[in-house]
């Protein structure tokens, strides 16, 4: 079949790829020229070329003649020509649902999915790492090797992963959940629900929350965090609870470098040398296990061996005598927690820019960071999202911050401020990154620190 995508953007790529895998004739169209995309949707793209998509790039005015069906994504606007142009003709039109539906069939094992506003990546990591540990050969997709997890999904079955592996754990961020909304989950586990990314929703918690909650209708058995009841329990009267320190299915009691997790009147307790986040997570993680029938003895070596995952607490390193955390903490809640485990320290915080796809409230960020006794701000005005500097962004954090012991500083992008982090600070402190790029792009962002580190490293010797 002659198949026409159109736009070459996060819903369409993986759409054109899986069609032409499966042996149609595949053209995908765009306004903008292949150079005007960042570079890994241009390695995607080349990459889809070589496969034998067909790119059609820079038309301003493509034609629906030759082809037998279309895909249309979600955000395109019903007044675009292209738009009338498909609603006038005898195309068939391939909706989300028929292509979950198809991806659905094309993975033949178990599909645990885990979603969130905080925590979704952590928890599939760790999810991914007990499973492992019992013996499984997992297939994970998240957000730690490719922010838009819809193209890992795809890119595994391209790539025969689907068909070489005994479960399949996916994180499930919004956007997947939207253009995989029929998968059949096997366990499904939501972390938590909190105002983020409601710009791609008119700014409405609602539409979010729905969007989120289409995970409780593919899954067989739903666990969900205990702040998410009021929610969830209308809906799924057999959803099964976790949490810290509260009386539910799955209880976490946090000790001296060890978590005890309670289940089903039974307990165990695991040496445990994490920090932060970490802690309720895993007893997400520990609770999909222990509802799939993984041995506790499995969590037990896991947990005990867990050292944590890259840019979540991460520590890269001493730099000119400074210890370097990179966090990608950038919800209020995540960041105090973050904040909360240095109070103690003397810190230099270098914040990148805090709006991706979703537009955030710097001002909040800047007043929780006057909470703490840090040395110096510095902030990150480069929008990764649209490459420019906004300069008036970082000023919105700074502006907040009415602790007249911090110092404050904004520069163009986040390499200079990795950089100049080293003209604030002195050996013996805390260099400390938060933000939201590393979650949205975690090469890019980590390649521009490390360089920003390096430089500072010299220029400030």
């Amino acid at each position: 079949m002659n198949y026409l995508v159109v736009g070459a953007g996060n819903a369409s790529r993986p759409v054109a790829r899986l069609l032409n895998y499966l042996g149609h004739d595949v053209v995908i169209t765009d306004l903008k020229d292949i150079s005007e995309f960042k570079i890994e949707f241009q390695r995607s793209l080349i990459e889809m070329e070589k496969e034998g998509v067909t790119l059609d790039m820079a038309n301003k005015n493509p034609s629906v003649d030759g082809f037998d069906a279309v895909y249309m994504p979600p955000t395109l606007p019903d007044s675009a020509p292209i738009a009338k142009m498909i609603k006038n003709s005898d195309l068939k039109v391939l909706s989300n649902e028929e292509f979950s539906t198809i991806v659905n069939d094309l993975i033949p094992v178990d599909i645990i999915g885990i979603t969130g506003t905080m925590g979704k990546t952590t928890t599939t990591y760790i999810t991914t790492s007990l499973f492992k540990q019992a013996g499984y050969n997992v297939w994970s997709c998240s957000s730690l090797v490719n922010n838009l997890v819809s193209e890992a999904i795809i890119e595994g079955i391209v790539k025969g992963r689907a068909d070489n592996c005994d479960i399949a754990i996916f994180e499930l961020p919004h956007g997947t959940i939207g253009l995989l909304d029929r998968l059949d989950i096997k366990i499904g586990l939501l972390t938590n629900i909190a105002e983020d990314h409601l710009s791609e929703f008119g700014g409405s918690l609602e539409l979010y929350q729905q969007r989120k909650l289409i995970l409780e209708s593919m899954s067989e058995t739903f666990i969900a965090n205990r702040s998410c009841f009021d929610i969830i329990n209308p809906k799924r009267g057999d959803a099964l609870y976790y949490a810290l320190d509260e009386n539910v299915d799955f209880k976490g009691i946090i000790g001296d470098e060890s978590l005890t997790i309670e289940h089903g009147g039974e307990s165990f307790t695991t040496p445990f040398y994490m920090m932060s986040y970490f802690f309720e997570n895993s007893v997400a993680a520990s609770a999909i296990a222990l509802t799939y029938g993984v041995k506790k003895e499995d969590i037990i070596d896991a947990l005990t061996d867990f050292k944590g995952l890259p840019a979540h607490m991460d520590d890269v390193g001493i730099y000119n005598g400074r210890k370097v955390i990179l966090d990608s903490a950038f919800l209020y809640d995540g960041m105090k927690i973050t904040l909360d485990y240095f109070k103690d320290e003397s810190v230099v915080l270098f914040l990148d820019h805090f709006d991706t796809l979703s537009v955030r409230d710097k001002a909040e960020v800047g007043q929780l960071v006057s909470n703490y006794n840090l040395k110096c701000v510095i902030a990150s005005g480069f929008n990764e999202v649209t490459q420019t500097v906004e300069i008036e962004a970082a000023q919105e954090i700074l502006d907040a911050i009415t602790n007249p012991d911090i110092e404050k500083v904004a520069v163009d992008d986040i390499e200079i401020a990795a950089q100049e982090t080293f003209k604030y600070s002195k050996p013996g402190d805390i260099i400390l990154h938060m933000g939201p790029l590393i979650a949205y792009d975690r090469l890019t962002t980590v390649d521009k620190i490390m360089k920003g580190l390096e430089k500072g490293v010299k220029k400030y010797e």
